[in-house]
């Protein structure tokens, strides 16, 4: 069964450049651990209420930073052992300059694929 992590960054507006920079240059190493199914980085941009929503209207584009750029990564892997070593790989080699760029710690969100 499939194993899933989405990960919520909080990066300071001064860092993005040096974070996406970061992540596209982490990609290629993410890319090439064992057992990894989709791997995604996506920067929030949008929003949407309820009322769009009712109306089938489309979401609507930021206009400002208040205290963060929030990015999501979503990485899938065909089993938590090979998920697990691939976590131990980021942290050897990225994490410390992942986490300079940060408001606040990330947050993690891991389990099984359900769909």
């Amino acid at each position: 069964m499939p194993f899933t992590e989405i990960c919520i960054y909080q990066v300071k507006p001064q860092k993005t450049e040096e974070f996406e920079a970061l992540m596209l240059t982490a990609k290629s190493f993410l890319d090439e651990q064992e057992g990894l199914l989709a791997l995604r980085l996506v920067r929030r941009g949008y929003h949407i209420d309820l009322a769009q929503i009712k109306e089938g209207l489309p979401p609507l584009k930021l206009t400002r930073i208040v205290k963060s750029v929030k990015y999501m990564l979503y990485w899938e892997f065909d089993t938590k052992e090979n998920y697990g070593l691939a976590q131990k790989n980021l942290y050897d080699s990225y994490w410390k300059a992942i986490e300079k760029c940060l408001v606040v710690p990330h947050d993690k969100y891991l389990g099984e694929v359900i769909f």
